[in-house]
C-alpha cells in the first residue's frame, strides 16, 4: 500500500517533500558540458529537484540541475547549479566542497491537489511549472546509493593562465536513501530563456519524461575526493556562471548578457 500524505497543522512545512523532473536531452550537449574526465552516462537525460530541507535550523528552498554522468566507472550524476535561498549556506558549501551553490528565488508550494514550483535568478525566472497531483503510487522503499560529482578547484591567486592554487578534483557525494511516497504530477514543465541559468538553451528538453512529489528517508551521506582531473584539460570549464558549473565568462554568463 503506497503511504497517505503526511498530516499537517497550520503554518507547518510537512514532509519535506521534493518536485522532481526527468527529461530527455540531446546526448552531445550533455558531453559538451562535461569536462574531460567526466563521462556521459547510460540515458541522456536530465533530472531537476525542487526540494525544502532544514538547513541551518530553518527551511531551504532550493534546486538543482543535474546530468547522468560517470567517473572513474563508478554511475553518477553531474551537478550543474544549485540553486538557493539561503545565502549563509552557498559560500561555505563552494570553498568546503565545491558544492556549485548560487542564490536564487524560490517559490514552491503544494495547495490541495495543485502544485507549483517557479525559480528565478538575476531578474530571470528560468523554470515554471503548474500541475495536478495524482493518485498516490505504491514504492519500493528499499534503501539505494546514489552518486553526484562536484567539482573541487582554485585557480591561482592573480589569475595567471592555467595555474592553480588547488588543481580540480572530483569531489563524490555518496547518498543512501530510500523512497517513502509517491505522486505524479499532471504538468508540462517550462524552461525559460535566462543568460545566467541558460539550462533551456544548453540542455534542450526533447521529451518531459516524468513529474512526481516525492518523499524520501535519509540513511547516509558521505562526501570524499574522487580524484585529481587533468588540469590542463579542465581549463576550459575552469570559468563559470557564479557558483554553478554553467560555463561562463569572468564569473557572469558566456551566453548573452544579463
Amino acid at each position: 500500500m503506497a503511504e497517505a500524505a503526511p498530516k499537517t497543522d497550520a503554518g507547518e512545512v510537512a514532509g519535506w517533500p521534493k518536485l522532481r523532473f526527468s527529461y530527455r536531452t540531446d546526448p552531445d550537449r550533455i558531453a559538451e558540458l562535461l569536462p574531460p574526465g567526466i563521462t556521459p552516462g547510460a540515458n541522456p537525460h536530465v533530472h531537476i529537484q525542487i526540494y525544502c530541507v532544514p538547513i541551518i535550523g530553518e527551511p531551504e528552498f532550493g534546486v538543482s540541475t543535474k546530468v547522468e554522468a560517470d567517473f572513474d566507472g563508478i554511475e553518477g550524476m553531474y551537478n550543474l547549479g544549485m540553486g538557493i535561498d539561503q545565502e549563509a549556506a552557498i559560500f561555505n558549501s563552494q570553498s568546503m566542497n565545491g558544492q556549485p551553490k548560487f542564490p536564487c528565488r524560490i517559490r514552491f508550494f503544494r495547495l490541495q491537489d495543485e502544485v507549483e514550483a517557479k525559480c528565478t535568478h538575476q531578474g530571470y525566472t528560468f523554470l515554471d511549472f503548474r500541475g495536478r497531483l495524482g493518485d498516490p503510487v505504491e514504492v519500493d522503499t528499499t534503501p539505494e546509493e546514489q552518486n553526484e560529482w562536484w567539482i573541487k578547484v582554485s585557480r591561482q591567486i592573480g589569475g595567471a593562465e592555467k595555474e592553480y592554487d588547488f588543481p580540480p578534483h572530483v569531489v563524490r557525494v555518496r547518498t543512501v536513501m530510500g523512497m517513502k511516497s509517491s505522486q505524479p504530477v499532471d504538468g508540462d514543465l517550462i524552461l525559460r530563456d535566462s543568460p545566467w541559468d541558460p539550462i533551456a538553451e544548453l540542455l534542450p528538453m526533447r521529451e518531459q519524461l516524468s513529474a512526481d512529489l516525492v518523499t524520501t528517508s535519509f540513511h547516509e551521506r558521505e562526501i570524499t575526493n574522487a580524484g585529481p582531473l587533468d588540469p590542463t584539460a579542465f581549463w576550459p570549464f575552469v570559468d563559470t556562471i557564479g557558483g554553478s558549473r554553467w560555463p561562463g565568462e569572468r564569473g557572469g554568463p558566456r551566453y548573452g548578457r544579463g
